[in-house]
């Protein structure tokens, strides 16, 4: 036979119970409300950073806070579809991208001529990529984007966010030869002139 509990002993552990339910529920806030904070913290504490290619040079230097904090080779347009000159914004992020031209569709893998990353540059069909050309790193050789090799790409995808700046010079200036020191050997002294009619292949993620 069940003892029946006194009705002051129902009412003390119902309030036991709401006790621990609103400690709880304070527990889970203030933790929301941490997570909230750092995430903005984290946001107003990260490094400016922009990206800065010399066209004659075939280099990109990844620059935070006015540092020069790495270069890369990186091949540039060719001559019939020079890469366009200019200071533009990061708009787009594709990890694995797809290409995409007139009768061609390339899924991700080791034929993909963007390799495994992709930073748009708000313009339709250009932007920074990985290659499966690696050999053409250092050269004038794509259709205006600008080619890295995909670890160098994979390196500064993560490090860069949409919104970020990227400035394609295609001269030489005074603040290049500081980045990058003097011309080497086999670069260009006088680049052509960026062509507002050069040929421009629409993909999905870009062209290479």
């Amino acid at each position: 036979m069940r003892r029946a509990l006194p009705k002051s002993a129902g009412r003390a552990a119902k309030a036991r119970l709401a006790v621990a339910a609103a400690l709880l529920l304070a527990a889970a806030e203030a933790l929301a409300q941490h997570k909230y904070n750092k995430v903005i913290e984290q946001g107003r504490t990260r490094p400016a950073r922009r990206l800065v290619v010399s066209i004659p040079d075939r280099k990109l230097a990844l620059i935070e806070d006015g540092r020069v904090l790495k270069t890369y080779p990186v091949a540039v347009g060719a001559a019939i579809s020079p890469s366009p000159a200019g200071e533009f914004k990061i708009a787009q992020r594709l990890a694995n991208p797809t290409y995409y031209a007139p009768g061609v569709v390339i899924p991700p893998g080791e034929d993909n001529p963007l390799g495994t990353r992709w930073l748009g540059l708000g313009v339709k069909g250009y932007g920074l990529h990985g290659t499966n050309q690696p050999g053409s790193i250092g050269r004038r050789a794509s259709h205006g984007c600008i080619r890295l090799r995909n670890r160098d790409m994979q390196e500064l995808f993560e490090l860069m966010r949409v919104g970020d700046a990227v400035e394609l010079h295609a001269a030489r200036s005074v603040e290049l030869a500081e980045i990058f020191g003097s011309a080497a050997p086999g670069t260009d002294a006088k680049p052509a002139s960026p062509s507002a009619s050069a040929p421009v292949v629409t993909v999905a993620a870009g062209q290479n």
